[in-house]
């Protein structure tokens, strides 16, 4: 079975909470991440680099989801790759008529599952682990508090000392 590591998945979206928050998740899981903010840049990250996954908002500007993937699909050497839709516009004004062109037939190629946001950071991963034929293997002895612990270190180190004193006071109050 695959590792993430051996995997990169190209994260589209227009909103840069929404990537980052995607692209955390999947560098979490070990998975290389490409990032890009529409269909455009998009289409260019996969000129660089073949990705093995791409993670692709449906509405966006400058070039939307349906046309990158209708671009993206025209190449033989792009074909194949797997695309998850991500997409709070499935049923409104906004994007539901690229929804369902999307999933139609008529849409050669057209990805075959999407995930409404807001978007459920184990779903997410989950999904993307299955398509991929992925397994997240945990170290034996790296539970989740000292993973917490560990990043809470790397934080507090960068701290400036008037904000570890605004963090003593809150901790405080959540004990």
């Amino acid at each position: 079975m695959a590792r993430p590591e051996d995997k990169t998945v190209l994260v589209v979206d227009d909103e840069e909470d929404v990537r980052e928050y995607l692209s955390t998740v999947l560098e979490d899981c070990g998975f290389r991440v490409l990032t890009a903010a529409d269909g455009a840049e998009a289409l260019q990250r996969v000129e660089t680099a073949i990705p093995d996954f791409i993670s692709l908002d449906l509405v966006m500007p400058n070039r939307s989801g349906f046309k990158f993937l209708r671009d993206l699909r025209r190449k033989q050497e792009w074909r194949d790759i797997p695309v998850l839709v991500v997409t709070a516009h499935a049923h409104d004004d906004l994007g539901r008529e690229d929804f369902t062109r999307i999933f139609s037939e008529k849409a050669v190629g057209g990805p075959s599952f999407y995930l409404e946001k807001p978007v459920n950071s184990d779903q997410y991963a989950d999904l993307i682990c299955e398509k991929l034929g992925v397994e997240i293997v945990s170290e034996p002895d790296e539970s989740d508090a000292g993973r917490l612990r560990r990043q809470l270190h790397e934080v507090i180190d960068q701290m400036e000392s008037h904000q570890l004193s605004q963090l003593l006071q809150t901790l405080k109050s959540l004990a």
